[in-house]
């Protein structure tokens, strides 16, 4: 924090020769986790905002739009300098800047998340262990940012087989979906951003519906590809994290994880990989995103990342 006493002569001198400009720098580190109850609150606040120009209503209405989507809007909107300086007395503004990002160094402990219940090497019950669970994590958030790349890059275009080269996620899904539009692709860039938050909460990520089972399928085969095409990498972003028997059981991710609501006229022998196809074949992409009767509903207001 500096001080500076060479106050502006002029319309915007302070009306008090005494008082002081000062220059505060706060960086705050922020874990979002009840995005709800943020989103409710940047919008109560831009409803309080005063809005200037030739429409200020359709300049609420934009921002209300972005702090309903992106928790970093909503930050931006709750933490403007004009709404902190407000709150306390004594001082007015006369200037700033304000500045979110999201940090990259953040990981979620996931030996305290997944923790190891037996200690003598013995195999139990089967288990998401710490390593397969972080794997499981990075490759879901990489599939999401390049499911988020695709739209920047292509948004409403439709795949087609002969640029399928050109697309990181959306030529991969079943060609049903080659042809959907952007509000469709965004829920399944956020699908894969749904099952790491599971991953990052400590809770197993079981797919509640058949858009979020396609993306744990892919989650799984590309943990396995990055294993056996770059161990090494593997090896180094476990750092630390215990080791069991149960690490990069893929086989046994796709028993316990995959297929674990049943179906109304489902083949209860049917192996989940193949119930998904049959699913999938037969449901329009729109009714992807459906939950399953027995699943809980995620929240309907939570946004996307991008």
């Amino acid at each position: 924090m500096g001080e500076r006493r060479d106050h502006p002569q002029g319309p915007g001198a302070t009306d008090n020769p005494g008082a002081l400009e000062v220059e505060a720098t706060v960086v705050l580190g922020i874990r979002v986790t009840d995005w709800p109850a943020l989103r409710a609150a940047a919008v109560a606040a831009v409803e309080e905002f005063d809005f200037t120009g030739i429409d200020p209503a359709s300049q609420r209405m934009e921002l209300l739009r972005e702090v309903s989507e992106d928790p970093h809007a909503a930050l931006g909107a709750l933490l403007h300098p004009d709404r902190l300086i407000g709150a306390v007395p004594g001082i007015e503004a006369i200037g700033g800047t304000l500045e979110i990002s999201a940090t990259e160094d953040f990981a979620p402990d996931f030996a305290e998340l997944f923790p190891l219940d037996g200690e003598d090497g013995e195999p139990g019950d089967w288990t998401l262990t710490p390593r397969t669970a972080c794997l499981l994590h990075t490759q879901l958030l990489a599939l999401a940012d390049a499911a988020y790349d695709d739209l920047d890059e292509h948004g409403d275009e439709p795949v087609a087989d002969e640029d399928d080269q050109d697309w990181a996620i959306f030529a991969r899904l079943p060609q049903a979906s080659w042809g959907m539009h952007r509000s469709w692709r965004r829920a399944m860039a956020r699908a894969f951003d749904d099952l790491a938050e599971d991953l990052g909460l400590g809770e197993w990520p079981l797919p509640r519906c058949p858009g979020e089972e396609l993306a744990l399928r892919l989650a799984l085969a590309d943990a396995r590809a990055l294993l056996g095409s770059q161990p090494q990498a593997v090896a180094d972003l476990m750092g630390d994290l215990p080791a069991d028997l149960y690490d990069y059981d893929w086989e046994g991710c796709s028993d316990e994880l995959l297929g674990v609501y049943d179906l109304a006229g489902a083949d209860s022998d049917e192996d989940s990989s193949a119930r998904l196809d049959t699913l999938l074949s037969a449901t329009h992409p729109e009714g992807w995103f459906l939950p399953y009767e027995e699943a809980e509903e995620r929240e309907p207001g939570r946004g996307y990342r991008r």
